[in-house]
């Protein structure tokens, strides 16, 4: 519970907010024009950003026509399971933190996908191996039905409306379902996002009919339908979420996971899964408390366990507090951040997974003595020879009061990299009366694993790669467990009373994305906007450190290489979106400009 002062501070930022939208008798959905089609917009009573203009307008109208921020989020990630159907979709799964100003917390539900009963640590162990070698990771381990996770979106969906949402999900869903039978034109990243997995979706007969039409991706330009898309979310919106898990559409799952829909002659070997209906039917939500942090006077909530993403940021922040990063010289301040990301992730690696499979020191990791100690271990400068160099993790455990240890001694473990996919997507929402959502969904890897659902024109996730292949490992393969995840929405309050709500795709970048955010934000200065266009940089205990945006040649990236960074450019990191509440009432609310062919943000009034 917080203290009065920050209560009343929010309070106050609510009565601001007032209820500005406009109540309606129902839901509709008018295309965005392209007037509107903006990544940043200001004004009042509710605000939306995703990646999609036509997502975000349909999260809007929801807004306009009475609904809460659960409400709106809900329609736009339907939506976005039209329009961006490789990040996301009901084959997926998510994390969603919601703020109750009536209440005054912030709750997280957790819709991770989960193992199937048959899942042992083996899982992606090549039989035909006489060593027990792995299988590539790419194509065979994440296009196949041993990747496939049991779905947690539609029920998270479901759980969010039922606790805390004002529509039906029937009403939600009409939107999305219009946009999948009337189409919609194909822009250069849908394009694109097919091309780079067209050896992938040409392997399953399913895919290559609805995503590679006479063998090719659809042009740019070009309308694009999802009639049987629609039709399954027509079975939700008639038969409800059971249809899913224990009905028509879970039979389909099942068969699919169990007997991928393989070309006569695919290009590489597809290997089942095992997935049962019984795993399907005995999947729940987990409703948890947000995990609760502090930096530099602003109040944190994230995401806990199975997720490192709220830990992991929330000890990176830790280990930055005790400098003073705004007084520094930037190039110094960007080494401190690069040099405390590895050593978060060193210990992220060491200790997390899954809750209810493992005994996870968060206490122990988050200990303000702990941290000390902790920080002891960042380096003045870049190490030598960095391109090998792995931070050990430390010792929380003396730290930790745990009355029956399953750990007494830091793990040995392998400092492996993690192979999450890039992809996934998030959005940000607040309505009139100050709830807010910031929800992170995904498939893993961009298309997931692949695999159309025969029939039901939803794209099934390939989320069990995110497990360890290394036995022991908090994060092993093991049956009914999530995999260990690096989603990380936020929602902070402002020591003056505001709130800003954000989050970012880009698999174990995505923790790295949320402290660079925060850090420009509370550290540097930089507005909302500013914050999310800088470039990024991403270190997670490798020999390199990721960059985006050409930051390696500005002068920055060059100070930092002559320190002995080992600065590596990708294409991009992450497409954030994020909602500033200022203690005024009046909103901001902004999304990538450039990543992944910018997003769109848009308010109410």
């Amino acid at each position: 519970m917080l203290g009065t002062l920050l209560a009343m501070s929010r309070r106050s930022l609510l009565a601001c907010l007032g209820l500005c939208f406009v109540i309606g008798t129902g839901l509709f959905w008018s295309p965005p024009t392209q007037s509107q089609v903006s990544h940043l917009a200001m004004g009042t009573g509710g605000a939306v950003a995703s990646v999609d203009a036509r997502a975000t307008q349909i999260g809007v109208d929801v807004l306009r026509a009475g609904g809460n921020a659960v409400d709106a989020a809900i329609a736009a990630a339907a939506a976005l399971g039209v329009v961006e159907p490789f990040s996301c979709g009901i084959g997926g799964g998510g994390f969603m933190l919601i703020y109750q100003p009536e209440l005054d917390t912030v709750i997280a539900l957790d819709g991770r996908e989960e193992a199937p009963a048959v899942v042992m640590p083996d899982l992606f162990r090549d039989p035909d191996s006489p060593t027990g070698e792995p299988l590539p990771y790419f194509p065979n381990r994440i296009s196949s039905g041993l990747a496939v996770g049991v779905p947690g979106t539609p029920l998270n969906w479901v759980t969010a409306l039922e606790r805390y949402g004002s529509k039906s999900l029937a009403e939600l869903l009409q939107p999305a379902i219009a946009l999948a039978e009337e189409g919609f034109t194909v822009d250069e990243t849908f394009a694109n996002q097919i091309a780079r997995n067209q050896a992938r979706f040409a392997a399953f007969s399913s895919t290559q009919a609805l995503y590679l039409p006479e063998g090719k991706p659809p042009v740019v330009g070009a309308r694009f339908r999802n009639p049987d898309l629609a039709k399954t979310y027509r079975i939700l919106v008639e038969r409800g979420v059971n249809a899913f898990y224990r009905g028509e559409i879970g039979a389909a799952i099942v068969q699919t996971v169990q007997h991928p829909p393989v070309v006569a002659r695919p290009s590489f070997k597809i290997w089942p899964g095992g997935m049962s209906l019984a795993d399907l039917d005995r999947y729940e939500i987990r409703v948890r408390p947000a995990l609760e942090s502090a930096y530099r006077g602003h109040h944190l909530y994230g995401m806990g366990l199975p997720s490192s993403g709220g830990v992991t940021v929330a000890q990176t922040l830790d280990l930055l507090e005790a400098y003073d990063l705004s007084e520094m010289e930037r190039g110094q301040a960007l080494h401190r951040l690069i040099e405390a990301e590895r050593l978060a992730y060193a210990d992220r690696n060491a200790y997390l997974g899954d809750p209810e499979y493992v005994d996870a020191p968060v206490a122990g990791l988050l200990n303000q003595d702990y941290i000390v100690h902790r920080r002891q271990a960042l380096p003045s400068k870049a190490p030598d020879n960095e391109t090998a160099y792995r931070a050990a993790a430390g010792n929380p455990l003396p730290y930790h009061q745990d009355p029956s240890p399953s750990l007494t001694a830091p793990p040995t473990l392998l400092s492996s990299i993690d192979g999450e996919g890039l992809s996934t997507t998030h959005l940000t929402v607040v309505d009139g009366n100050g709830m807010v959502v910031s929800y992170t969904l995904t498939l893993e890897t961009t298309g997931g694993s692949g695999i159309v659902t025969p029939g039901y024109g939803f794209i099934l996730n390939n989320e069990l790669t995110d497990f360890n292949l290394e036995n022991p490992h908090p994060n092993a393969p093991e049956p009914g467990k999530r995999p260990r995840s690096s989603m990380a929405p936020t929602i902070a309050f402002t020591p003056d009373g505001g709130l800003v709500a954000f989050g970012s795709p880009g698999g174990s970048t995505i923790i790295t994305t949320v402290v660079g955010i925060a850090v420009n934000v509370i550290d540097f200065g930089l507005d909302l906007e500013a914050a999310i266009a800088a470039p990024r940089l991403s270190q997670r205990n490798s020999g390199v450190t990721w960059v985006d945006q050409g930051f390696e040649q500005t002068e920055l990236g060059r100070q930092l290489s002559a320190q002995g960074h080992q600065l590596r450019p990708i294409p991009e990191m992450g497409a954030v979106t994020g909602v500033l509440i200022n203690p005024d009432g009046r909103l901001t609310v902004a999304a990538e400009p450039v990543r992944r062919g910018g997003g769109s943000a848009m308010t109410l009034n």
